[in-house]
C-alpha cells in the first residue's frame, strides 16, 4: 500500500497540501482532481478516502492496517462509491443511483465517500444531478471527482469543489513507471524524453509504433554519417511510410532532435542524460567528428522544419532538405 510520503514523490505539491488539511482536521467537501492520465490522482483520492475512513490515523497517515483502510485497498468498503463512464460517457442514472445509496445511512458509519472518474464524460443530466451533491452536502461526505480536460466540467462544480491540478510527472519518475509496467529500458529512457503524459505514451506504445520509429531514426542518423547516398532512400522506403500522419512526424522531428541533444551531451560527457541510451558506441563516434557549433547548427535546422510543418510545407521536400542540411552541417 503507498503512504502519503510515497505519493509525496509523484505529487509534491497536492500531497503537502493535503496532509496539512488533514493534520488541520479542514477537508473540503468536494475536490476535483485535473491531470494527466498517470498523475497519480486516483492514488491520492483513494488514499484520502483511507484518510477520511481510518479507525487509528495518526495525524494524516492512515494506518493502512485496519478493516476500513483494507478494504478501500481491495475496492470493497460499503461506503466508498466509485461511479465511471457507462460506455462514452457518465450518465443520469448512475448518479440517481449514487443519490439513492446516500439517502440511507452508512453501513457502518455517517461518513460516506464517492469518487467520479472521467467527470468531464458526464453528460448535462448527471452533471446537474451531481450538482446538488456539491450544493447541498450531507455531514460527513467526501467527493472527489477525477478529470483529465477541468475546462469540460461545469463551471458550478468547479465553484463548488476545491480544484487542484496535478502536474506532470517528473522524466525520472515517468521512467520508473514506464519500466514497472514492463518496457524496455531503452523504449522507455526514449519515450520519457519525448512526453510525460502516460495516455500518450500508451498510444505511442500501440502496434510498436515508437519502437519502429527509433530503429528509423536511428538508422538515419547513422547513415548521415556513414553511407551518406544511401539516407533518400531510407527516407523513401522506410521513413515516410512510417511518419504518415502530421503529429507523427512532428514526433519523428523531436526523436532526431533528442539525437542531436544526445550528441551534445556526450560532447560535454553527459552521458547520464541520454534518450537513446543502448547507442552510446555510435554517439562517441559522431561526437569525435562533431563540433558543439556544428551541433547546435543542426539542431536549429530541426526546429525549422518542425515550425514548416506547422506552415503545411510538403513533407518530404521538407525531410530532404534537413536531411540534407544535418549532413552539411
Amino acid at each position: 500500500m503507498e503512504t502519503w510520503n510515497q505519493l509525496k514523490e509523484i505529487q509534491p505539491r497536492i500531497t503537502d497540501l493535503l496532509m496539512k488539511t488533514l493534520q488541520k482536521n479542514r477537508l473540503a467537501h468536494a475536490y476535483l482532481f485535473e491531470g494527466s492520465k498517470g498523475t497519480g490522482k486516483r492514488a491520492v483520492a483513494l488514499h484520502l478516502a483511507k484518510s477520511f475512513f481510518c479507525e487509528n490515523r495518526e495525524a494524516e497517515n492512515p494506518c493502512l492496517q485496519c478493516s476500513n483502510c483494507r478494504r478501500i485497498e481491495h475496492g470493497n468498503h460499503p461506503d466508498v462509491h466509485r461511479i465511471e463512464p457507462d460506455g462514452l460517457s457518465i450518465k443520469k442514472h448512475q448518479v440517481e443511483h449514487l443519490q439513492k445509496e446516500f439517502s440511507y445511512r452508512g453501513v457502518e458509519s455517517a461518513k460516506k465517500v464517492y469518487i467520479v472518474e472521467h467527470a468531464d464524460l458526464m453528460t448535462v443530466g448527471a452533471a446537474n444531478s451531481i450538482l446538488k451533491f456539491l450544493e447541498e452536502p450531507a455531514t460527513e461526505t467526501l467527493a472527489i471527482l477525477l478529470t483529465e480536460q477541468g475546462s469540460k466540467v461545469l463551471p458550478t462544480i468547479h465553484s463548488r469543489s476545491q480544484h487542484l491540478t496535478f502536474a506532470p510527472l517528473s522524466r525520472e519518475v515517468f521512467l520508473d513507471k514506464l519500466v514497472q509496467n514492463g518496457n524496455s529500458s531503452t523504449i522507455s529512457s526514449l519515450l520519457a524524453s519525448l512526453t510525460t503524459s502516460y495516455h500518450e505514451a500508451e498510444q505511442l506504445l500501440e502496434a510498436d509504433w515508437i519502437a519502429q520509429a527509433r530503429t528509423v531514426v536511428i538508422q538515419l542518423m547513422e547513415e548521415l554519417h556513414t553511407r551518406p547516398a544511401q539516407v533518400l532512400f531510407t527516407l523513401q522506403e522506410k521513413w515516410l511510410p512510417l511518419f504518415k500522419e502530421k503529429s507523427q512526424l512532428d514526433m519523428g522531428l523531436d526523436m532526431i532532435l533528442l539525437w542531436l541533444r544526445d550528441l551534445m551531451f556526450t560532447k560535454v560527457g553527459k552521458v547520464d542524460s541520454l534518450s537513446y541510451i543502448d547507442q552510446i558506441d555510435l554517439l562517441q563516434q559522431q561526437a569525435l567528428s562533431s563540433s558543439q557549433d556544428t551541433i547546435s547548427q543542426k539542431m536549429s535546422a530541426v526546429l525549422h522544419a518542425k515550425r514548416q510543418l506547422v506552415a503545411n510545407v510538403n513533407p518530404q521536400l521538407m525531410m530532404e532538405k534537413l536531411l540534407l542540411n544535418i549532413q552539411e552541417g
